[in-house]
């Protein structure tokens, strides 16, 4: 976790192939899961994010998931804070679609 701008943003650009000026926030994880850093760019310049857990690790987001993982802002907030989003990909519910039935009256009042 010595890494600073410029390596994070090689890794970035290099590694993972994205434009580290697009916006997104890019998060760097150690291997004990206890540090994390987050790069990105604000539009002035390089934004350097950093915590250490004082207990506990960040969760792992989904192991057997190997492709890109983009995160809202809310599970970001949570993943910062050293929520469990371990089951996210595993358990997140599927969506419900509702068909709602046109009463009598609408489809008479459409004529």
């Amino acid at each position: 976790m010595r890494a600073s701008y410029d390596t994070l943003f090689g890794k970035a650009k290099g590694v993972l192939n994205q434009d580290p000026f697009s916006g997104h926030l890019f998060v760097f994880i150690n291997s004990k899961r206890s540090s994390i850093k987050c790069l990105y760019y604000d539009g002035t310049g390089l934004v350097l994010l950093c915590k250490r857990l004082e207990k506990g690790v960040f969760s792992r987001i989904n192991p057997m998931y190997r492709g890109e993982i983009v995160l809202t802002a809310a599970e970001f907030a949570l993943f910062f804070e050293g929520a469990d989003l371990e089951k996210r990909f595993v358990e997140s519910p599927s969506e419900i679609k509702k068909s709602f039935p046109v009463s009598q009256e609408l489809q008479q009042a459409s004529l």
